[in-house]
């Protein structure tokens, strides 16, 4: 991703500019705080950057982002449900576990608000787009 940027009210909440990960998380049931960590892990050390290096390795900024509708079931009718994704509840402190833990392991990140009606914007370099799951 060259650019990516976050907001909320016609408000830039969250922003990267030049190589980084715009990172889209959603949360489902049966997540826990150590899924959430080695999500996290897995994220920093991924090598899926130029020259097959990873976010770790060159400092690359990440823009998190949360996002239950990757829990769409659209299977039956025509619309869609988001019976997988976990409730605010449980998600909002499991997606906040996954920001720590990426800043203790040193990396810079932004982050969108969580709840909010964001409006997320991104160049996808490549593009290059990867499902993660733990």
């Amino acid at each position: 991703m060259s650019e990516a940027s976050v907001l909320v009210d016609g408000a830039v909440v969250g922003r990267l500019e030049g190589p980084g990960l715009c990172v889209l998380v959603g949360v489902t049931h049966d997540d826990t705080e150590d899924v959430a960590a080695r999500l996290a892990v897995k994220i920093h050390e991924l090598r899926i950057l130029r020259d097959e290096r990873s976010a770790a390795e060159t400092g690359a900024p990440l823009l998190v982002v949360s996002q239950f509708t990757l829990y769409a079931d659209t299977r039956k009718g025509r619309r869609p449900t988001w019976n997988a994704a976990a409730p605010g509840s449980v998600a909002e402190p499991l997606v906040a576990h996954l920001v720590r833990t990426l800043r203790d392991r040193g990396a810079s990140v932004e982050t969108g608000r969580f709840g909010a009606d964001m409006a997320v914007s991104l160049v996808n370099d490549g593009p290059v787009t990867l499902l993660l799951e733990m």
